[in-house]
């Protein structure tokens, strides 16, 4: 398989990390969201913005962005950088909101970790080992004792303890996906996402080149994955991003490689996940490279990226969860949108252009669940995750 950007390209271009700086405005805590609900009163709180991108590609950024925007407008505004950090292609939040972790896409693989303080400056706690080449993902267990990674280039998973202090201990578990066999056109597994269930018992993890999500058991006292089931889709699908609904019982799968979505039953009591048919991105005849999929907190609608057609495809959940109607796509105002998240309060939705090296910004219509652009592009070298912090995320 032949991807614009491809990770195979930028794998082994290393570049050293420098000085800590500060951002410019504390992080913001979320406010709990009912899943019924459909009118909320925006956080007019200034937020924190994080920035993931390419420290080894030209054009690219020199570590963990930093920006302020504002609320309910979006407006995102000053730049400063974490620095330190090679690679930092995506961030995940830990549940106390101390700390934030990134994925050192690279090689040699490594995931660090980043202290935020409550007057808004940062420090490297330092960097562990994925035991695996080009981690692409990363999340926190609910627990917030374990972190949960994914090496896309060697196509396996690993797990490191979490201390107090949100810093990372050595790697306690790392499992390689060796059956099935790669789909049409792949060279070998290419682990893409790791994510924990809503039920908490079960991590799920995507892997593209395999065409399968594996479901593993985590033991809490050890960090250890113990597989419990595996779900096929079919060859040649290229899995990439798996979002849970509210509910719990469905999930959606991105599909990059055969440019579709598949909606998918999901079973809390045995983590057995079902996939469904495969069905259209609303982007036309061939690729558009689906990068991921989001779903509103009241669970009435879902958001895809799709980087080919520079797009995010709007759908309506129906069914409780069980099925996606296909409404719309909006031009996403940049070049191959990589990465999307919503605001803490769940009224902006920002995207991560990778190739226009921008941000662009929507505000959410709470009742159709319709995206108007707000403001003009924020430039970021090479973006390739946003994460506004303490918003939710799959």
């Amino acid at each position: 398989m032949t991807v614009p950007t491809s990770r195979r390209t930028l794998l082994g271009a290393l570049l050293a990390g420098g000085a800590l700086t500060t951002a410019p405005a504390p992080p913001t805590t979320a406010r709990p969201a009912s899943r019924r609900e459909t009118s909320v009163v925006p956080d007019r709180r200034p937020g924190t913005l994080l920035l993931g991108t390419y420290t080894s590609t030209a054009g690219g950024g020199t570590g963990i962005g930093v920006a302020g925007y504002d609320r309910p407008a979006g407006r995102i505004t000053g730049r400063t950088t974490v620095t330190g950090v090679d690679n930092p292609s995506y961030l995940a939040p830990h549940p106390s909101g101390t700390t934030v972790y990134a994925v050192d896409e690279q090689e040699q693989g490594g995931v660090t970790a980043v202290a935020l303080a409550a007057d808004g400056t940062f420090r490297v706690l330092g960097t562990r080992s994925t035991g695996g080449a080009g981690p692409c993902h990363l999340s926190v267990h609910p627990s917030g004792r374990w972190l949960l990674s994914a090496n896309y280039a060697s196509g396996s998973v690993a797990v490191h303890p979490i201390a107090a202090d949100g810093s990372l201990g050595e790697r306690t578990a790392l499992v390689a996906h060796t059956a099935p066999s790669p789909g049409p056109g792949q060279d070998g597994p290419h682990a893409h996402q790791i994510v924990t269930a809503p039920d908490g018992g079960h991590v799920l993890a995507v892997d593209l080149g395999n065409d399968t999500v594996y479901t593993y058991r985590l033991d809490l006292r050890r960090g250890v994955l113990h597989q419990v089931s595996y779900a096929l889709l079919r060859p040649g699908a290229g899995p990439r991003h798996l979002t849970f609904h509210p509910g719990g019982r469905f999930a959606y799968l991105a599909c990059e490689v055969d440019n579709t979505v598949v909606v998918c039953g999901y079973d809390p009591a045995t983590g057995t996940l079902t996939p469904g048919t495969p069905q259209a991105t609303g982007t036309g005849p061939g690729t558009s490279y689906p990068a991921q999929l989001l779903v509103t907190g009241d669970g009435r609608f879902a958001y895809l990226a799709n980087r080919g057609h520079n797009s995010l495809t709007r759908y309506a959940v129906e069914g409780g969860g069980a099925a996606l109607r296909l409404i719309d796509t909006v031009p996403v105002g940049g070049d191959f949108p990589r990465h999307i998240a919503f605001s803490p309060d769940g009224g902006l939705l920002f995207a991560a252009n990778q190739r226009s090296g921008t941000v662009t910004v929507f505000a959410v219509d709470r009742a159709d669940g319709g995206l108007r652009r707000t403001g003009t592009p924020f430039a970021a070298p090479a973006a390739v995750c946003v994460l506004p912090l303490g918003s939710r995320r799959g």
